[in-house]
């Protein structure tokens, strides 16, 4: 006998397959996997498949085949006659190897046998256990489709075909984990995406050599790029079709990964995860609004707690002009204390939110604001300007369209404050100089990640900053390198 992932060849001796086969699936002892004996055409058959993820109309249409069978249908090239013009199905392929069986029944195939042959039959019977598609929670829009990517790959590769019936669109299959064999789609428009690219991506998958992907997406991520300090996403996580489509038709490459319903959008730089589907579903001079409300949200979450606690702390920094700022009887703690306090405070009723049934979550935010709101300044434990503040860097993290980006920019506000408490004004320029520097020399699949702004493309800032009519938009990112940089002739622009 062989060792998962040696091939095993089908030998001719029935029993010997059947055995193998049983053995290694563990049939006796696994519930949900079916070994089904069956006599057709003079011979015997042997079904194997998980129960969970068999079709029962694809079932019963290829027994109810098999059982027309007569002993002269299978007398000369039994394969052939089963896989061409008996078994009723689309998708039926053929191995012989009893290593790959045993991988195709436990993705979701069925597995057929039959005596004398040294060929498997693989029957797609597959109906994997789904949700029904709906908005996402983290990119929700006011007009636009509401339907989002769910835990299938089938059905999430389905969807962006559904946006993109390009016929150099490839979905490229592989599959990573030693044990937990994990479905991967390698997703890209070959007419336009760069190859060597893609190839480098590919090589990055190839390259894993693991048990399994227990956090599906998110550790191809951290293989993919490998250690680092940095908490900021170096790629963009999507769970809408229309987003996937419109970074396939600019040259990116997407990875899909079964078993979740988002999608890695590579490469991406800073700028991507402030864009939101939302601005291109408005008039540009709408779009362009919403995105700048978006660039000040991340400013305010970055800049507005350690600068009010410079105002405060040093009355002379703002002038007459800003000598409103600060609180008039600072309390018996800290104010960096405070920040700290209450910052720890969001994010715990944040994880508590999280973790809250539905019917509950009412009564958690009435807590929450009685506890914070009130209670908290009256004991002194809090000043008003605390919690003035410490909301208003909440509101503009939860505006960032990018939730990885809200967190790292969290992190690196607690940073920043932390230098200005400690080091005064020339602490928070320190600090923010060394948060610049390590975003400009971060770079994602050789991408840099500020760019266009370093290394500054004019154009292409232009379009960062202003949301312009997409008429006007005929041209590609020039740093994904792509093969076909135009997305239109010029001459369809509008004047």
């Amino acid at each position: 006998m062989g060792k998962p992932g040696n091939q095993v060849p089908v030998s001719k001796n029935f029993k010997k397959n059947v055995e193998y086969l049983t053995k290694e699936l563990r049939v006796e002892e696994n519930f949900d996997v079916i070994h089904h004996k069956l006599v057709h055409g003079g011979r015997r058959m042997a079904m194997f498949f998980i129960d969970g993820f068999a079709n029962d109309l694809s079932m019963i249409e290829t027994l109810k085949s098999l059982n027309d069978l007569e002993i002269e249908d299978l007398k000369k090239n039994p394969i052939d006659t089963l896989t061409q013009s008996i078994i009723p199905h689309q998708e039926v392929e053929t191995t012989e190897d009893l290593e790959e069986v045993i991988g195709q029944v436990l993705a979701g195939q069925t597995a057929l046998i039959i005596e004398n042959c040294n060929t498997a039959v693989m029957v797609d019977t597959r109906e994997y256990p789904i949700r029904s598609p709906e908005e996402p929670d983290l990119e929700r829009v006011v007009r636009g489709p509401r339907d989002g990517f769910v835990e299938t790959i089938v059905f999430n590769a389905a969807l962006m075909r559904r946006h993109v019936r390009d016929r150099s669109l490839v979905m490229e299959y592989l599959q990573i984990g030693k044990r937990s064999k994990k479905d991967i789609a390698l997703a890209y428009i070959d007419s336009i995406a760069d190859k060597e690219l893609v190839d480098r991506i590919k090589k990055e998958l190839e390259y894993i050599d693991v048990d399994g992907l227990p956090m599906g997406e998110k550790t191809l991520e951290e293989y993919i790029f490998g250690k680092r300090l940095s908490p900021y996403p170096l790629v963009r996580y999507t769970e809408r079709g229309d987003t996937s489509s419109i970074h396939l038709m600019e040259g990116h490459v997407l990875i899909l990964v079964d078993g979740s319903p988002s999608v890695m959008i590579c490469p991406t730089t800073f700028w991507h995860h402030l864009q939101h589907a939302e601005e291109y579903r408005q008039a540009p001079a709408v779009g362009m609004f919403l995105r700048w409300i978006r660039f000040i949200s991340v400013l305010i979450a970055l800049f507005i707690l350690p600068m009010w606690y410079l105002l405060a702390t040093n009355p002379h920094l703002g002038g007459e002009h800003l000598a409103f700022l600060g609180p008039d009887d600072p309390g018996t703690i800290p104010l960096y204390v405070q920040f700290l306090l209450a910052e720890i405070g969001v994010d715990i009723l944040r994880m508590a939110a999280i973790h809250t049934p539905n019917a509950l979550a009412t009564a958690l935010g009435l807590v929450a604001a009685i506890l914070i709101g009130e209670i908290a300044v009256e004991v002194g434990l809090f000043t008003n300007e605390v919690i003035l503040y410490i909301a208003a860097a909440v509101i503009g993290n939860y505006a960032t369209p990018s939730y990885e980006l809200s967190l790292a920019n969290r992190i690196f506000r607690l940073v920043f404050l932390t230098f200005a408490a400690a080091f005064g004004v020339v602490g928070f320029i320190i600090a923010v100089t060394i948060w610049l520097l390590a975003l400009i020399k971060t770079k994602t699949l050789n991408v840099p990640y500020m760019w266009p702004l370093l290394p500054f493309n004019p154009r292409a800032f232009f379009l960062t900053l202003v949301r312009s009519p997409l008429p006007f938009n005929d041209k590609r990112p020039s740093i994904l390198n792509t093969k076909d940089n135009t997305r239109q002739p010029p001459k369809r622009r509008i004047l």
